[in-house]
């Protein structure tokens, strides 16, 4: 007989990735514990680069202004060389219909995280710090954990467990799945302190290309903190003490009027690059960098873990509401191949960065990162233009049939998926729970013509959208039982 569950899943670690996985969950009316053995939550600045891919998620979770009404856009750096000062301002390209976001936002960990706590309260949830977890076993049904805290130890029965507790993950380690990598050899301080002595406008830089002689300073709007960011001294445990940076920060510099008067946080570590062996063991699963770790260079790490956590948590939802365990399976076999890239492309940027040659182009935005090839894709032959099963499902201004304005991504935002249909005349599926349909020439109109060019839909054909915001198929009307069938099998199903 099966043994009652306490809850239907257990989010271990309350960062970004579990606070993502936490809100998805909540939407979906799933239950929960998020524990995070830390006291209280991550005070640091660590990941403050939200690409653009990671803003349309925040918008579709609800937050996003509430971010970046938080921080704002990366100053202009201003590297200073023998020559002089030479301020360099990044010139991203203009947002476009099919991609409204271009520039990369700069906000401290620590205040995307509680905008996160803030939309997860709104949902009627919380994060519990101070409870860790000490021990887990699963069997078929379920997974047995023990979790502690101030007032004693208690065991917790669940569907699933999953583990977004970082690098050293517990549950990585007690699953026994190898994280195979290497050390860069590159060790690091960060450290978010208060300065005097420096102008606020600008992100100073010292020492580009001159190995080991790396300092930065970096305003972090939204606070009166700069981020510290430096080469580890060479021999000797780092001082991380306000006159210990204050002295590193002399040396570096060559300036005497920079003063480090107090450290809100700080870190030394060494840079590594690790990719977890499996990223699911029955029903235990690893999210973020439990299950990949890098370098910091061009802003990707929470950026790919929050996006673990929105590929992951619509699935396990489906699966929870009676959708087949191996929709789980596609969680792997998407991600673990985008943090394989991610790998490559930190290693490469922190390659030039020590060389003073990086340039962030558009393959940091995580713009053009898709699925393409995935078993949740319906196969497309022929098909040579617009979208295809896979690819990030892009924004279009429209209009409601109503007079209204608005878009697709408004359209998109929820837990639900989207039939798209592009002047499709009568031909239509049945609802669906959890399926919404809009149609180009009924609900709304492409009065730009916007939705034509991003999607290169012909009158007639049909684009399925997941909840996540990629393409599942493109089909014309003859195709739409294929596209039923698929529905099916992700538990969304007719209503009877």
């Amino acid at each position: 007989m099966a043994r009652a569950y306490h809850t239907d899943v257990i989010i271990c670690g309350a960062g970004p990735t579990g606070l993502t996985l936490a809100i998805e969950l909540a939407r979906r009316n799933v239950a929960f514990r998020l524990i995070d053995r830390s006291p209280q939550p991550f005070p640091g600045s660590r990941g403050k680069g939200i690409q653009p891919r990671t803003q349309e998620l925040l918008e579709d979770l609800g937050i996003l202004d509430r971010v970046v009404a938080s921080g704002g856009e990366y100053p202009t750096a201003r590297s200073y060389t023998d020559a002089g000062p030479i301020d360099r301002a990044a010139t991203p390209p203009p947002p476009t219909p099919a991609e409204p976001y271009h520039l990369a936002l700069l906000v401290p960990q620590f205040l995307t995280e509680r905008r996160m706590r803030e939309r997860l309260a709104e949902l009627g949830h919380a994060a519990e710090f101070g409870r860790e977890l000490i021990g887990f076993e699963q069997d078929d049904d379920g997974v047995t954990a023990r979790i502690a805290g101030a007032d004693g130890a208690e065991t917790v029965r669940a569907r699933y467990l999953v583990g977004a507790d970082g690098g050293s993950s517990f549950v990585r380690k007690t699953l026994g799945v190898a994280f195979p990598g290497r050390s860069l050899g590159v060790a690091a301080i960060v450290a978010d302190v208060r300065v005097d002595g420096l102008a606020w406008d600008v992100w100073h830089r010292w020492g580009d290309g001159t190995r080991g002689r790396e300092f930065s300073l970096c305003p972090l709007y939204g606070t009166d903190l700069y981020q510290l960011m430096a080469a580890a001294p060479a021999e000797g445990e780092p001082d991380l003490t306000p006159a210990g940076l204050t002295a590193l920060a002399r040396e570096r510099t060559g300036r005497d009027d920079i003063v480090i008067r107090e450290v809100a946080w700080a870190s030394a570590f060494t840079m590594q690059a690790r990719l977890a062996d499996a990223y699911r063991v029955g029903r235990v699963l690893l999210a973020g960098d439990a299950a990949h770790c890098h370098p910091p260079t061009g802003a990707q790490g929470l950026n790919t873990s929050v996006q673990d956590a929105y590929n992951l948590g619509w699935k396990l939802a489906a699966v929870l509401d009676g959708a087949p365990a191996g929709l789980l399976d596609t969680y792997e076999e998407e991600r673990r191949a985008v943090a394989a890239d991610m790998l490559g492309l930190t290693k490469r940027l922190l390659g030039e960065a020590r060389a003073g040659e990086m340039r962030r182009g558009r393959d940091v935005t995580q713009l053009d990162i898709g699925y393409r090839g995935s078993s949740l894709g319906l196969p497309c032959p022929g098909r040579d233009k617009g979208v295809l099963p896979g690819d990030r499902a892009p924004d279009a201004p429209v209009t409601g049939a109503a007079g209204q304005a608005t878009r697709l991504f408004q359209l998109f935002r929820g837990t639900h998926w989207t039939l798209l249909g592009y002047e499709p005349g009568t031909a239509a599926i049945a609802p669906r729970r959890g399926l919404r349909i809009h149609v180009v020439g009924g609900d709304i109109r492409d009065t730009w013509g916007h939705v034509r060019d991003a999607y290169g839909l012909e009158p007639g054909e049909w684009a399925l959208i997941r909840p996540d915001g990629y393409v599942a198929a493109v089909t014309g009307t003859a195709g739409l039982g294929s596209i039923e069938s698929l529905l099916d099998r992700v538990g969304v199903r007719p209503v009877h």
